[in-house]
């Protein structure tokens, strides 16, 4: 008996423990608003539609000017360039043509103020590598919107653990006091000689394991919670998350066609875009041997001081340009991009068999899930009766000792059975909306 009342304070003990955290009340929404704007997953999806968009803003090259400008400051001897950079400056007389002065000339200096545009006029591979840059784009952020729905289902099903966690320690405590009104009712019909001594020890046993019980439910609470501060990317040292009471569960069951089925969903709409895009990259290896135009210009200052602009001129002018052969760069490109496209359609297919397949799981599961729930319902109102009928039987010396702690053991089993069905239905009927948002 000594060994029982010493386990039962160091429980009591450590429940002080647990339980000595700062309360944090939030409902599911206040969960979901806090994810949403500080998870680290969703900034991290984010930045890579971002790092996409980048890619894509690259290619803004194709169509737009590029305009550089440059200052450059010389001296040379060189006859060449001596000669070049006097007649650049606009400076050349009758004397600089003596050869003894052009073909050993005095040092000079010579400083350059240069602006150059270059303007892409016809560049048909690179305006379908834009496209691709673009479906990339769009199927990145079709993606991290999908990790927001993603993370959406994450935050419920852990809100909702962290419900049931709470129910189960309540249902534990609510078992301990019981057994501990059983124990102390076996104790008095032992001392008046109305039951044995074995009696005794049965139900101190049992009193024993449901407070354990209630312990390990106590520390599934405290891991419950911290997985939900770990998803807000909080410190949950010191604070204990506080749900709201379950709601009695009322809704049917989703069909998924009325909410859009596999078409609507943003990774299966991102997949589609991504192979797309490898079918433009294709497109744009196959024409990477094709002619490219291109228009360009120049102005130039010129003097023999440092920023000073005492001579100028412009040079304008067009290319037309094409890779004939480069020894099979090209072709070896386009085979590598064809078998990439390739790739990404077969993905896409085995993507979507696989989600066809899952959702048609998730659906079966959903139904389990809601028959087992009402099986549950019922199972505690009988087991709940039992006990009742037994307890009374048991005051009145009609039942054994290990008639009723099996009923009440039963009865309690149930009730957390009932909670853990009513979580399974919860979650399967999100799944299934979640596979066909």
């Amino acid at each position: 008996m000594k060994q029982i009342a010493f386990i039962g304070v160091l429980l009591a003990a450590l429940t002080t423990s647990i339980w000595a955290q700062e309360p944090v009340h939030l409902s599911l929404q206040e969960v979901q608003d806090r994810v949403a704007a500080k998870n680290l997953q969703l900034k991290a999806a984010h930045q890579a539609y971002v790092a996409a968009r980048g890619d894509f803003r690259q290619t803004n090259a194709l169509i737009l000017p590029s305009i550089s400008a440059s200052h450059t400051a010389l001296a040379t001897t060189n006859p060449l360039m001596a000669f070049g950079s006097k007649l650049n400056q606009e400076v050349l007389t009758q004397a600089d043509f003596n050869p003894v002065l052009l073909n050993n000339p005095d040092r000079y200096e010579n400083f350059a103020t240069r602006i150059e545009v270059l303007q892409p006029l016809f560049n048909l591979d690179g305006f379908l590598g834009r496209r691709a840059a673009k479906l990339k784009m769009e199927a990145m952020e079709l993606q991290s919107a999908r990790t927001q729905e993603y993370m959406q289902l994450a935050v419920f099903q852990a809100y909702k653990q962290l419900q049931l966690a709470y129910q189960a320690e309540q249902v534990m405590a609510a078992a301990v006091k019981t057994a501990e009104q059983n124990a102390h009712l076996i104790a008095s019909y032992v001392g008046e000689g109305l039951a044995q001594k074995a009696d005794e020890l049965m139900v101190q046993v049992r009193v024993a394991e449901v407070r354990n019980g209630w312990q390990y439910a106590q520390s599934n609470v405290r891991n419950a919670s911290d997985a939900l501060f770990a998803l807000m990317d909080e410190d949950g040292q010191g604070r204990i998350l506080v749900p709201e009471a379950s709601a009695p569960w009322t809704e049917d069951l989703p069909t998924g066609e009325a909410l859009g089925g596999l078409d609507a969903r943003k990774d299966i709409q991102a997949m589609h875009k991504a192979t797309q895009a490898y079918g433009k990259m294709q497109q744009s290896s196959v024409l990477g041997m094709a002619p490219r135009l291109n228009a360009f210009g120049t102005y130039e200052l010129y003097d023999t001081e440092l920023l000073q602009f005492g001579a100028d001129g412009y040079t304008v002018g067009a290319q037309l340009s094409w890779n004939v052969f480069d020894g099979y760069k090209a072709m070896g490109k386009a085979e590598k991009a064809k078998a990439e496209h390739l790739k990404a359609q077969y993905e896409e297919q085995q993507y979507r068999n696989q989600s066809e397949a899952e959702l048609a799981a998730a659906r079966r599961q959903a139904v389990d899930a809601k028959n087992q729930w009402k099986m549950a319902e019922l199972a505690l109102a009988h087991a709940q009766e039992a006990y009742r009928i037994r307890e009374n039987r048991f005051k009145a010396g009609l039942e054994k000792t290990t008639d009723l702690l099996m009923a009440e053991t039963l009865m309690f089993e149930k009730e957390l059975a009932l909670s853990q069905a009513l979580f399974n239905v919860q979650l399967s009927h999100k799944f299934v909306e979640f596979l066909t948002k």
